[in-house]
């Protein structure tokens, strides 16, 4: 039987953080809890947690300086919290390397059923076979889950690597953003569906892309995103 799966819990508000994980712990997961910056940042690289839930405002140093630091040594899914729901602080805390995010109020149900969809995105395994898709100067090796572009490498977090590489796998169709969604996330995943647009916005920084003269992602007008320049 697998080991069941470590998801860090980091939240200053004591009660919300223990209520949070009692709901994981009855869901089959076990759970380690931090309250500030440092010694979630800790706790990260002493446990190796499979997923992050990770609250932007915390006393020592704030989310968005966790989520940096801790992606130095783990691809861990990360799952923002935030009290506000402004655009600017889903940007900021997607832009290094959270994956999704929720915003307070929120009920523990919704919060699992997201951490349920991301432990299930689908993982790179020894028994699938070695996929190496070349798209200009653009090589990706979906099997060591790594690319390069003008022959240099790109550092991708996970859910970065996963849409680029569902583009990839059909480079002439055209996604809708639910189409990614369903691909990346999983069909179960309900949200604000332009979580989509700042991954990618952060999948061209790191590419070199241009959104005006793409290499890589071209934008589909009415539609969403494809691959190549069209």
């Amino acid at each position: 039987m697998a080991d069941p799966l470590l998801v860090l819990v980091v939240d200053d508000e004591v009660p919300l953080a223990a209520i949070v994980a009692s709901y994981l712990v009855r869901e089959g997961f076990t759970v380690v809890q931090a309250h500030d910056g440092p010694t979630a940042v800790d706790m990260a690289q002493l446990h190796q947690p499979d997923l992050i839930v990770l609250d932007v405002m915390l006393p020592g140093f704030d989310g968005v300086e966790v989520c940096r630091r801790v992606r130095a040594f783990t691809d861990a899914y990360i799952i923002m919290l935030t009290a506000r729901d402004e655009e600017l602080d889903k940007i900021v805390g997607l832009s290094v390397g959270a994956d999704d995010y929720l915003v307070k109020p929120f009920s523990p149900r919704e919060l699992i059923a997201r951490v349920r969809a991301m432990l299930r995105r689908p993982r790179a395994s020894s028994a699938t076979p070695a996929i190496l898709r070349t798209i200009g100067d653009l090589v990706i090796d979906e099997e060591a889950r790594t690319v390069t572009a003008s022959s240099e490498s790109v550092d991708l977090t996970r859910t970065e690597f996963d849409l680029l590489a569902a583009l990839a796998a059909r480079p002439r169709a055209a996604f809708t953003r639910r189409q990614l969604i369903d691909e990346v996330w999983g069909s179960d995943w309900y949200g604000d569906e332009h979580l989509v647009d700042v991954h990618i916005g952060h999948l061209r920084h790191k590419l070199g892309d241009n959104a005006n003269e793409p290499r890589y992602v071209r934008t589909v007008r009415g539609v969403g995103y494809g691959m190549g320049t069209g």
